[in-house]
């Protein structure tokens, strides 16, 4: 048996700090509950959309990279991103976060530091 959490687990403790700090976390995509790739949805400080991705890194372990930075700040273009992905991985979690420190929540959740 694998000591890797499901990406269900990590998705729903992203939802549950996100809540705690006084966001608002929204699961626009459901996955694989075992093993799906987790994206998360955040707005930067002016409120435009960014997107980050859970990735393996070379120790084993999970990373929170920045994914689509080019689609950064136009919603179509996310949009747009966000459907390739689910088409060529219907196992894909997209998590949307409404929370000022939204990537530092996300790290906090999915990754190993």
């Amino acid at each position: 048996m694998s000591d890797r959490l499901r990406s269900e687990l990590l998705v729903q403790a992203l939802v549950r700090r996100t809540g705690e700090a006084g966001g608002f976390a929204t699961v626009l995509y459901k996955g694989d509950p075992i093993s799906g790739a987790i994206i998360v949805q955040c707005p930067d400080a002016e409120r435009r959309p960014r997107l980050f991705e859970r990735i393996p890194d070379f120790s084993k372990g999970y990373r929170l990279e920045p994914a689509a930075t080019s689609s950064w700040g136009d919603e179509g273009k996310i949009a747009q991103y966000l459907d390739r992905r689910r088409r060529s991985d219907p196992d894909l979690w997209v998590i949307a976060l409404d929370v000022p420190n939204g990537e530092q929540l996300a790290a906090l959740s999915l990754t190993d530091d």
